[in-house]
């Protein structure tokens, strides 16, 4: 499942791009877009150390352009305007926050850039467009929902794209 994200995402990003990935796991996300695309620089953000640790271990084989931080979505640790596509796998579901995350996601992502967000159908998506609506972020063009193929049997996943 991951390889065909990756490869979306690699499809996705512009050249020599700073990609972040919310929610990152243990990084394999990463780890096969790293593989597929070695003109990104690329970042992971987790709430959990444990998951922090194992991307780490995961990313290292991509040298310096890889890197792995603890945050949550709701108070990403990056400056404003730090990267040009942001993405999220699996994560959305879990979100506490979706109106704090939307704000986040449009705080760190630079101009004229998008977020892909990736989830299974019943993931709070609409929530995610609301809060964007009320926040006033990654709205530049309206959301574009697609389903995906997820490579495991009876497993759709959406892809939600937000424009800054």
């Amino acid at each position: 499942m991951y390889r065909r994200l990756a490869a979306d995402v690699a499809a996705t990003a512009p050249a020599g791009a700073d990609v972040l990935d919310v929610g990152t796991g243990p990084g394999v996300l990463l780890a096969e877009l790293g593989r597929l695309r070695s003109d990104l620089t690329l970042t992971g953000v987790d709430l959990a150390s444990d998951m922090v640790a194992a991307a780490r271990r995961n990313l290292a084989l991509l040298g310096g352009r890889a890197t792995a931080e603890v945050g949550d979505v709701v108070a990403l640790p990056f400056p404003d305007r730090s990267f040009d596509l942001v993405v999220s796998s699996l994560s959305l579901h879990h979100w506490q926050d979706p109106q704090g995350g939307a704000v986040e996601l449009g705080r760190v992502l630079r101009a004229d850039r998008c977020v892909c967000v990736y989830d299974f159908r019943s993931a709070p998506f609409d929530a995610l467009i609301s809060a964007c609506e009320s926040a006033a972020v990654l709205l530049a063009a309206p959301p574009q929902r697609t389903e995906l193929a997820s490579g495991v049997p009876f497993v759709k996943l959406v892809r939600l794209v937000l424009s800054s």
